[in-house]
């Protein structure tokens, strides 16, 4: 691994779609290696995932750093990688699912250099078992926040 590269792997959960969730992020830069999760009682996968992913670079001290985003959601990395996001903000972000976190999203995502790759989840990859791990556990925690943004579906 590049030592100059911030590597951030990402999971979401839900129990139920929606239902209690949560997320897991392992943040690894050179020596340097960090993990976060929590957890909300009513919300959806796919804000989870995307959840994931903000919390990671929320994260990040650096200004204008290198970042390698590892997910296995085909939602946030299609959506970024294939356009949908710019097709999306042209149409007006508030007719999509989840305008809020995709607004807060792109807000930090600005910040950095980011590249997103699709990994297949529950395969084996160490840094996304342990996300998938974390986000259950935060999904089961008794001590849930709450998704303000969460509209229902």
């Amino acid at each position: 691994m590049d030592d100059s590269i911030i590597y951030l792997f990402t999971d979401g959960s839900s129990r139920g779609n929606p239902g209690p969730g949560g997320y897991g992020v392992v943040l690894k830069c050179g020596v340097h290696y960090k993990e976060m999760s929590a957890g909300y009682s009513c919300t959806t996968n796919n804000r989870m995932e995307l959840l994931a992913v903000i919390a990671g670079l929320e994260a990040i001290k650096r200004k204008n750093a290198v970042v390698h985003i590892y997910s296995d959601s085909s939602y946030v990395v299609k959506a970024v990688n294939e356009g949908w996001l710019k097709k999306w903000l042209a149409k007006g972000l508030e007719k999509q699912k989840n305008p809020d976190l995709w607004e807060r999203f792109l807000k930090v995502y600005q910040k950095h250099r980011v590249s997103l790759f699709w990994i297949k989840g529950h395969a084996g990859h160490p840094e996304n078992e342990r996300c998938d791990k974390l986000a259950v556990e935060a999904a089961l925690s008794p001590e849930l926040l709450e998704d303000v943004g969460y509209k229902g579906e």
